[in-house]
């Protein structure tokens, strides 16, 4: 799930559970991952890992 970002506080992306579709990599600086449904790298540190 997204936290502590801009797009958590938009209606359609909040308390989503997503899926990651690939291995982290550097992005200037940053670690980002391929999230399903969702286009572009996202940072991973605006992601909490949820079992279930």
């Amino acid at each position: 799930m997204m936290h502590s970002c801009y797009e958590d506080r938009k209606e359609k992306y909040k308390d989503k559970v997503w899926t990651v579709k690939s291995e982290p990599w550097d992005l200037c600086g940053s670690e980002v991952v391929l999230l399903e449904g969702f286009n572009g790298g996202f940072a991973t540190e605006y992601l909490k890992k949820v079992e279930g």
